[in-house]
């Protein structure tokens, strides 16, 4: 329909220019809405970090069930991620969104009141919950919000830089709320802007098609429960030790779920996951290596923050001043990893990139009760994030390349999956190798073997990356072509994600 539009218009431009104002100011009203949404969701991940060590205190938490304050959000919004974006299909993106939204803001709340560890971890799972089902819709109604291509590729721009941002504010904003309110507001933040959202979107933001079309409820049940199980086992092997009955119970159910998944997905008609797309080896390879160093790096933001505080005794607003370094680097090596793609290639970019993560988890492993943070962790968390940014563009790239327009949304929700069971689980074990290393009243003895497991992480990644991801001879099965040519920026890639998802 708007291709044929402006054709039939073309005669009376100034009746066209008169009517498309106000449709303008409506797509950039809800554009506007829909991309302070996604700032909410990218910025909870991190706006808790900084009030780690005050909600310990305050609801008496153990070092290992802390990281549940964490993991509990990632692995309902990763394990249910795939879902949300198949319910933003059948039931428009708008309406999922506010769902998403809704359930995300009545959990924020209930998180703000807790008073319990398992009240809190409550909350948070429900957050998670509200964010799988809110986020996929983002991007598509970014799209649709845009009156026309220039508009629509400002807001893709706009997309990103949010998403960038967000870490950043996050933390900034954990430290501030933290210091000068309490950790509740970093939960209490989102209730007031989600409930803004919530009336202007139905005003400003266009609902989507509905495509007809079946849940995979089973394995959105079991790709959850098998995460959830995997990660206790390893929260419970900190606590209980790694042959304790329900540790090993944990393991034995996680896998049996995730094996259940996998053979659903390849009988049900709508899968969750069309395992097509992670048979290939290159795909497959590049998504190993997103989940192990977006696990490795849960580890800087969940062990700095403490060290941070308890042994160099920062506030928390100093606390999030002083990932800012690390936030900036990625920010700046963002902008010039999508040129170096398009002249190296993905490959070498993420062999430099791993291999400089696993550098900065050595060295940060290095601290001790006397380290000091200019002369200790600032070059180690700029290294961290130049090194991180190097690996972020072209894993996406990879996982995106030579996939079908109809099928980029799905790849797309597959990478942020990726992203967040990955983290999850490696936050899980760095954590559990912590905590059995741990000296009750002191932070220290169990950081050097916790930031070695990260750099562990990151070196089976690097051996991914110089392995599997090497290129295929002629005669196998052809690979997705790594050269950049339709993704050679971050904006052209989430063009490519939007218009599978709205394909689908």
């Amino acid at each position: 329909m708007s291709t044929t539009t402006p054709v039939t218009r073309q005669p009376a431009a100034p009746v066209a220019h008169a009517t498309s104002d106000p449709a303008a100011r409506r797509g950039a009203i809800g554009l506007g809405v829909v991309l302070v949404a996604q700032l909410m969701l990218v910025l909870d991940a991190t706006v808790v970090n900084v009030a780690l060590p005050h909600i310990q205190t305050d609801l008496g938490f153990t070092p290992a069930g802390l990281s549940w304050v964490l993991n509990a959000y990632t692995l309902a919004f990763g394990g249910l991620l795939l879902l949300g974006g198949r319910l933003g299909d059948v039931l428009g993106r708008l309406r999922s969104f506010e769902i998403g939204l809704a359930i995300f803001t009545v959990a924020s709340l209930l998180g703000g009141l807790a008073t319990s560890p398992t009240w809190l971890i409550a909350a948070r799972t429900l957050q998670g919950v509200g964010a799988a089902l809110a986020a996929p819709s983002v991007l598509a109604l970014v799209t649709t919000s845009a009156p026309n291509e220039a508009a629509r590729n400002r807001g893709l721009a706009l997309f990103t830089a949010v998403s960038s941002a967000g870490a950043s504010i996050g933390l900034l904003l954990g430290g501030i709320l933290t210091d000068f309110v309490s950790w509740h507001w970093t939960l209490f933040v989102n209730v007031p802007i989600g409930a803004v959202v919530l009336v202007l979107a139905r005003r400003f933001v266009t609902e989507t098609p509905r495509i007809r079309g079946r849940f995979d409820v089973v394995g959105a049940v079991t790709a959850t429960l098998g995460s959830v199980a995997v990660v206790h086992g390893f929260i419970s092997a900190a606590d209980r030790g790694w042959t304790a009955p329900l540790t090993l119970a944990s393991f034995v159910l996680g896998v049996a779920l995730l094996g259940l998944f996998v053979r659903t997905e390849s009988r049900v008609a709508s899968p969750l996951l069309p395992l097509a797309l992670v048979r290939n080896r290159t795909r497959g390879g590049a998504l190993v290596l997103m989940a192990l160093v977006v696990g490795a790096q849960f580890s800087t933001f969940f062990l700095v923050t403490q060290y941070l505080q308890l042994v160099l005794g920062f506030s928390p607003v100093a606390t999030g001043a002083a990932f800012l370094p690390l936030s900036l680097a990625i920010f700046a090596t963002s902008r010039v990893s999508a040129r170096l793609v398009a002249k190296v290639g993905p490959r070498p970019m993420l062999l430099v990139g791993t291999l400089g993560l696993t550098a900065s988890f050595v060295w940060l492993s290095s601290i001790t009760t006397t380290s000091t943070y200019a002369g200790h962790l600032l070059g180690a968390l700029v290294l961290n994030g130049v090194s991180a940014a190097l690996v972020f563009m072209p894993v996406t790239v990879v996982v995106l390349g030579g996939v079908d327009r109809a099928q980029a949304g799905t790849v797309s929700g597959l990478l942020q999956t990726a992203q967040q069971l990955g983290g999850a689980v490696g936050l899980a074990a760095i954590v559990s190798v912590y905590a059995s290393q741990a000296v009750p009243g002191q932070f220290v003895p169990g950081v050097e073997p916790a930031f070695l497991t990260s750099a562990t992480f990151t070196l089976v990644g690097l051996l991914v990356a110089a392995l599997v991801l090497r290129p295929r001879p002629a005669r196998d099965v052809p690979a997705p072509d790594l050269t950049p040519q339709p993704e050679p920026t971050r904006e052209t890639t989430a063009v490519a994600a939007a218009d599978g998802a709205e394909a689908q």
